[in-house]
């Protein structure tokens, strides 16, 4: 990666959304911080409007995101840097749609979407090696909810046959 130009500054759209707000600067784990905001906002957003406007804003906070992150990157000229978290919060959002408004499948949500963003099981960890850029920032955290999209379902499924 090319010598940095000067960093965005907070205030700078770019900055804000891919640190949505802020959030990305808290020191110690932002990515799980990143999540955990998502939690009441996609509340509000599912009782506003239900999965699908949930949906609509997760698919909306991925293209913004994907600018804001690959903006963000270019001017710090680090890959994935800590701070972006509007990929954690698009991605959380993603997992949610599924989630009906019940506090514990919540909880269930986010932990299972943090252990596959760490984790990152292939393709994830695939697409986080090889897919650069604001777009593979954003790519490797919705692969990660897709997982923890599975695995709600199969432990919705194992919950109901016993």
């Amino acid at each position: 990666m090319r010598a940095a130009a000067k960093p965005l500054q907070f205030w700078h759209p770019a900055s804000l959304v891919a640190t949505f707000g802020g959030i990305g600067l808290l020191p110690y784990a932002p990515g799980t911080w990143g999540s955990l905001a998502a939690l009441p906002l996609a509340w509000g957003l599912q009782l506003i409007g239900g999965p699908l406007l949930l949906l609509a804003a997760s698919l909306a906070l991925f293209a913004v995101g994907w600018w804001a992150a690959g903006h963000y990157i270019r001017r710090h000229a680090m890959e994935d840097p800590p701070a972006v978290v509007v990929d954690e919060v698009a991605a959380q959002w993603l997992v949610l749609v599924l989630m009906p408004l019940e506090p514990w499948r919540y909880l269930a949500a986010f932990l299972l979407f943090r252990l596959f963003d760490i984790v990152k099981p292939w393709p994830v960890n695939l697409a986080d090696r090889t897919i650069k850029g604001g777009f593979g920032t954003m790519l490797d955290d919705v692969l990660a909810a897709l997982y923890a999209g599975l695995g709600l379902l199969l432990l919705t499924y194992a919950w109901r046959i016993f």
